[in-house]
């Protein structure tokens, strides 16, 4: 052998590609582990930061930089749209994928306002989840179908304003409209307004069913 085949031959391949590195945030720690080992079992994927709540996912994000962020909803701290704007702010292309329970439309489009390029549910198979990662790490949009049909209907549905929504989360505490009127510093007449265009919105007639659609809709809630 030639001193520079032998030479070529102990270089490392330059197809060698590196591993897609993935950061899991989800407050159940049995969660993370099973998403830790389904990943292990890729030959090109490894885990590299875990975080149980939106704060430390952030602080994880910032110290490993990973390629693909899986990121629940629900969170202590600070919520998952709170902490993929964050991270987000942090470095404007970071990819990340809700993985999550929630499936409401204003959930998918609160995390697709925010820049999430794949959203999936946690029932979804391992292939689907490892799929997902594949697609999101090469810059592709993976969101699956029953999802964006969830999206196009609430495109269709008239939304909230700001005020209707603070409104709205006080009327899931309990709160009467005296009280409501009371916390937000503005009229009993302004209160009942707001309320009466909830209801219109939701094509609902009382508290109650107004309520259930918001949960519905994933627009609050209820732990």
């Amino acid at each position: 052998m030639s001193p520079a085949h032998a030479a070529r031959s102990s270089t490392p391949s330059a197809t060698a590609v590196a591993p897609v590195r993935v950061m899991c945030v989800d407050d159940h720690r049995l969660m993370r582990e099973g998403i830790r080992r389904i990943v292990a079992l890729q030959p090109d994927m490894v885990v590299v930061a875990e975080a149980s709540n939106g704060v430390e996912a952030v602080e994880q994000f910032q110290r490993h930089k990973p390629d693909v962020t899986l990121m629940d909803l629900q969170l202590p701290s600070m919520n998952g749209h709170e902490a993929i704007k964050a991270i987000r702010r942090l470095q404007p292309d970071a990819r990340v994928v809700v993985l999550t329970m929630y499936f409401g439309d204003e959930d998918v489009y609160r995390a697709i306002e925010a820049g999430v390029m794949g959203y999936i549910l946690k029932d979804t198979v391992p292939d689907d989840l490892i799929h997902v990662i594949r697609e999101v790490h090469a810059g592709r949009r993976s969101v699956p179908p029953e999802i964006e049909a969830v999206l196009d209907a609430r495109a269709m549905q008239p939304s909230l304003t700001a005020r209707e929504f603070q409104v709205l989360q006080l009327l899931a505490t309990g709160k009467r409209n005296k009280e409501i009127a009371s916390a937000l510093g503005i009229s009993a007449d302004t209160t009942n307004a707001h309320v009466k265009s909830i209801f219109q919105k939701f094509n609902v007639h009382d508290r109650t069913a107004a309520l259930a659609e918001a949960i519905r809709r994933g627009i609050i809630h209820i732990s």
